[in-house]
């Protein structure tokens, strides 16, 4: 469109206020190809033309101003960016309908207007890229009042702010009394909260900023403990959010936590711009709530945005478990590191005779149906027996401890926690995850060369045929079948098991199993109350582990048989059991020492290409979970290289234990001459090492 078509088309009497907002904004947006410098020069010949057609300008002025004096603000302060009351599936059941057959607009409800002029669900993108002053220039050229109207249309905004300020801080004191809060806290209703607090604050702040604008004066009562409430109010939506982790978390919760963040936020923001005591700041916090707002609307107008927001959070609620249990993963002293490796051998040697019990299947001649079941109940049981033994499959661990480097990550963007930090916990993960799929292979491997080569010795006859010897082979190799793809697919399962652990985890906290099983009548008659209670502690503790490894046994168990239904080349290869089978076919015959070694690192690429894919999708929902991503990413990889290249060794093997310093040792007891003089010997021998 021309200047001067977009003028002619303003100066008609018969052009309402919404079609003058609608086509000023198509007349700035950004077409295909240009930059956001395009639509500030278009915004200065804008302004330039209205400035020397006085009659049009004055024209558009009146005909917004009228319009102002009508709009309402309400809905669109306190309800437009903030997560619905309505949850989720009706949200979106909503957007859909209104796609289909759209309401009426309101044109006096400033969120319906924004919604018809920022129609584009890119307007948020180039909106936010104009410059504030560019913006505020249009917008006064736009509005061009007299003194008087200038004052009356301030009034009247305000007085509408301050009705959405107080509306919404009623809405954070009731939500203290959800369920799911008075869970996490059941104190909360014995003592006055924050959230009620800020609510009578904010309703005193309200009454006296209302009464001084109604009658011109100046402001009694200033935001100052308001704010201090509202800090006080984060903190304890923080320490709900630490409690959920242990006492359980659902979809529910996780919304209305992030929910009441979102509206301390608008209250916080709306305090910034009605703040009497500072203009500057005023006019800047307003551009940037016109900003937040344009965005809001623009992202009403489809379902992707709510749609990734709330996978956010319901992968927040499912990782925070993970997160807390992955610590557990990542050894950081040699006693630890040992102790993982003597944990992957265990898993490594059960993982032996897992694979025995699955060739014997496959040797039965059972339809597929029958054989795919038992393979996938050889899975599933002997995993949860690995895990009851206390022993590791090492390519789950990926799944567990993604969650705590992006806990890490989250903390370096917030300033907590430097690339130097969380390049040593990469280390440190890389190095657990080695030393357990060395306990796995090395262990698997070599259990099943010995039960194969004795079961030849004592039988006289092969454990395996030729046919099944080929078969295993070629199944690993690289090049010679999609062994590396169908390894991709077992770290897609590996991935998805650590969800399922991180889900069953957090239900058995919500649930609170562990009294659940304990008080169970069907267990009374069965178990005394110790044996209940260590049985109702041990299934709490251990419930998302026990479903994942069963859950991940089956999905393994059942790939293969989907691929033969679709007639199409889907099927599983796991490092540990690729391991067990070069075992088995070699204990039949050994080609030569290089052949060994070579179907030896095929089985290890293979768990590569399982840990690759398993912990990429991991940490990818982890990091979008916490909303956070590693941004200095180059500095990271220095940081890493920095590390290593210090102790070389540590990647595979973790330095000395450091000694404890002088100040560590425990104290002498004063009235104790013997315990004074043991504690400075030690001090004088720590010293000395």
């Amino acid at each position: 469109m021309k200047l001067a078509t977009l003028i002619n088309q303003l100066a008609d009497e018969d052009t309402s206020a919404l079609k003058t907002l609608s086509l000023v904004v198509d007349w700035i947006r950004p077409q295909r190809g240009e930059t956001v410098h395009n639509a500030t020069d278009r915004m200065k010949q804008l302004e330039g033309a209205l400035t020397e057609n006085l009659d049009v300008h004055l024209t558009v002025s009146g005909r917004l101003q009228e319009w102002l004096d009508q709009a309402q603000f309400f809905q669109l302060l306190s309800g437009l960016g903030l997560y619905s009351r309505r949850g989720f599936l009706k949200e979106i059941g909503e957007r859909l309908y209104e796609r289909i057959n759209p309401a009426p607009k309101d044109r006096n409800n400033v969120k319906n207007v924004l919604f018809v002029v920022f129609h584009r669900k890119d307007d948020a993108e180039w909106i936010h890229r104009i410059p504030d002053e560019a913006l505020i220039r249009l917008l006064t050229t736009l509005w061009h009042f007299s003194p008087s109207a200038l004052e009356r249309t301030r009034n009247r905004i305000y007085s509408q702010m301050l009705n959405a300020l107080e509306m919404m801080s009623i809405w954070v004191a009731a939500e203290e009394l959800e369920p799911n809060i008075l869970r996490l806290n059941p104190k909360i209703i014995d003592r006055e909260s924050a959230f009620v607090a800020l609510q009578r604050e904010i309703a005193a702040l309200v009454q006296s900023w209302g009464h001084a604008l109604q009658e011109k004066e100046s402001v009694e009562l200033d935001d100052a403990h308001a704010r201090v409430l509202i800090e006080q109010c984060r903190e304890e939506i923080d320490r709900l959010q630490r409690k959920s982790v242990t006492a359980g978390s659902t979809m529910a919760l996780t919304h209305l936590l992030e929910r009441l963040h979102q509206t301390l936020d608008r209250i916080e923001h709306l305090l910034d711009i009605l703040d009497p005591a500072d203009p500057v700041k005023r006019l800047n916090r307003s551009v940037e709530l016109f900003k937040t707002l344009v965005q809001a609307s623009a992202e009403r107008h489809g379902v992707r945005a709510l749609w990734r927001a709330n996978l956010r959070l319901m992968s927040r609620s499912v990782t925070e478990n993970a997160s807390d249990h992955g610590e557990h993963y990542i050894a950081g002293s040699r006693k630890e590191y040992l102790a993982m490796l003597a944990s992957g051998a265990g898993g490594g040697f059960i993982i032996a005779f897992m694979a025995l019990i699955k060739i014997q299947i496959l040797q039965l001649d059972l339809t597929r149906g029958w054989e795919t079941l038992w393979v996938s109940l050889n899975y599933g049981i002997g995993f949860m027996i690995i895990h009851m033994l206390h022993c590791t499959v090492a390519t789950k661990q990926p799944a567990m401890t993604a969650a705590s480097i992006a806990e890490k990550v989250e903390q370096g963007e917030q300033g907590r926690a430097n690339a130097r930090k969380l390049a040593e916990l990469l280390v440190r993960v890389g190095r657990t995850q080695f030393v357990a799929i060395m306990g796995n292979v090395a262990v698997a491997l070599s259990v099943a060369f010995a039960v194969g080569s004795l079961y030849s010795h004592v039988q006289g006859v092969p454990l395996i045929s030729t046919e099944r010897y080929d078969y295993m082979l070629t199944g690993i190799h690289p090049w010679q079948s999609l062994a590396l793809m169908y390894a991709a697919i077992a770290g897609v399962w590996l991935f998805f098991s650590g969800l399922v652990a991180g889900y069953f985890d957090n239900r058995a906290a919500y649930l609170n199993l562990a009294e659940r099983l304990e008080q169970h009548p069907l267990l009374r008659p069965l178990m005394p109350p110790e044996t209940r209670a260590r049985f109702g502690a041990y299934v709490a503790e251990h419930y998302g582990a026990l479903m994942s490894n069963f859950v991940f046994g089956v999905l393994l168990g059942v790939t293969g048989y989907i691929g033969y239904l679709l007639a199409l080349p889907i099927d599983i290869r796991h490092v540990a059991f690729s391991s067990a089978d070069v075992g088995y076919a070699m204990s039949v015959f050994i080609p030569g020492a290089s052949d060994f070694a070579l179907f030896t690192l095929f089985a290890l690429l293979i768990g590569g290409v399982n840990l690759i894919v398993s912990f990429t999708l991991a940490l990818n929902v982890a990091l979008r979970a916490r909303n956070t991503r590693i941004s200095s990413f180059p500095k990271l990889i220095k940081a890493w290289f920095q590390v290593v290249a210090e102790n070389p060794v540590a990647l595979i093997y973790p330095p000395r234990d450091p000694l404890p310093e002088p100040d560590d040792l425990k104290e002498a007891q004063p009235d104790s001459p013997q315990t004074k003089a043991e504690n400075k010997e030690q001090r004088q021998k720590a010293l000395q090492k």
